[in-house]
């Protein structure tokens, strides 16, 4: 008998855990989980043994934060697993899933949620169908061997491969939190080495844990064009360190801790994840989809009746970076006027959207391996 192990993976590092945005991960999670879906048909249905041979059917969820998606990602898995075992007439394989995040995650806030969620599936699905849905948690870093060997059939990330492991070490990056058009050629250089540590560790970790065929979903912010200082990948973050700056001029944050201050972040152009592929050499590259999403997820341009409000987006965008960025600067500067800060960031934002309406670059790459 075999049994079929998801690993569904978010965004995580080695010292700290990064908000996750609802919004956006929504968003983002309807994007991809289309393909995910389908892939897990196809595994199902053409790679793998028949779905009625199947005993256990086992979903990971790394970087799952402590928010709703995770639980709202897995229960549209599980519904894939529900319509397949009907219309094949045959008993759905048991569910294992098995959360994980760094060890500061708030992993008593989805217990807490549990009940719920077990309670919930019992009504859509039935007493029988909810009997066969385990949930358990695991704590650490998924840039380091997470499962047993030979143990996976399929890997999902969402959110999480932009933020690296570290900061490149001895970064020289005065005024800069990031990657930024006037930084020093070794600033880029030293970002992109990073990453290529970082992810082709990923890689190799996910390697020994997968089953050939099996396969990866891998959705990350990326950039549109080969230029590391694209302002689809850095031009937000320069406005967060403007106004940090700004703080400076005020007397109220010291210049030394701006520039001691980066980010553990970095999108790739996808050349440079395809690169890294072929180099680490254990997955096929079936494709790499790429999106473009406005900064605002609440500026629809589909929708007619949408009126543009430059103060509104900003204060959207803003809200959003907060969630991430609030965590990382208090640990750095200590106590912080955060209030002012993001106030000053939003109407630096707004200013930009005025001049140009910058959008986010999403990748989603999907993985084989050989």
């Amino acid at each position: 008998m075999s049994t079929v192990n998801i690993l569904h993976m978010k965004q995580g590092d080695g010292e700290m855990s990064y908000a996750k945005n609802s919004t956006i991960q929504m968003r983002w999670m309807n994007m991809a989980l289309p393909i995910v879906k389908n892939t897990i048909k196809e595994m199902l249905t053409i790679h793998l043994t028949s779905f009625e041979k199947l005993e256990s059917f086992k979903i990971v969820d790394i970087g799952c934060g402590s928010g709703p998606n995770t639980l709202l990602f897995m229960s549209e898995i599980i519904d894939t697993f529900y319509n397949l075992s009907n219309q094949n007439n045959h008993q759905s394989p048991e569910i294992s899933i098995v959360l994980n995040d760094l060890y500061k995650n708030d992993f008593n806030n989805i217990f807490n949620a549990l009940p719920l969620f077990y309670e919930q599936l019992k009504e859509k699905y039935g007493h029988e169908f909810s009997q066969r849905c385990f949930i358990s948690v695991v704590a650490s870093s998924f840039y380091e061997r997470l499962l047993p060997s030979k143990s996976l059939h399929f890997v999902h990330s969402s959110s999480s491969l932009h933020w690296l492991s570290q900061v490149p070490e001895n970064l020289d990056n005065k005024g800069h939190i990031y990657m930024a058009k006037d930084c020093l050629p070794i600033v880029f250089d030293a970002y992109k080495n990073q990453f290529n540590k970082d992810f082709y560790s990923f890689l190799n970790k996910r390697s020994q844990e997968i089953f050939p065929k099996g396969k990866m979903i891998l959705t990350l912010l990326g950039r549109s064009i080969p230029e590391p200082s694209s302002n689809d990948g850095c031009c937000l973050w320069e406005l967060l360190a403007q106004s940090l700056l700004d703080m400076v001029s005020q007397g109220l944050v010291k210049k030394e801790d701006v520039d001691s201050f980066n980010l553990p972040f970095y999108t790739p152009y996808c050349d440079e994840v395809k690169e890294i592929v072929m180099k680490e050499n254990s997955f096929d590259l079936d494709k790499i989809e790429v999106y473009m999403c406005n900064w605002d997820p609440n500026d629809d341009e589909d929708d007619d009746n949408n009126i543009f409000d430059k103060k509104k987006s900003g204060e959207n965008i803003v809200k959003r970076i907060r969630v991430v960025s609030e965590s990382m600067l208090v640990t750095h500067f200590g106590e912080l006027p955060l209030d002012t800060v993001f106030k000053i960031f939003a109407e630096r934002v707004a200013n930009h959207l005025e001049m140009e309406k910058t959008k986010y670059t999403n990748l989603t790459i999907c993985l084989k391996k050989k």
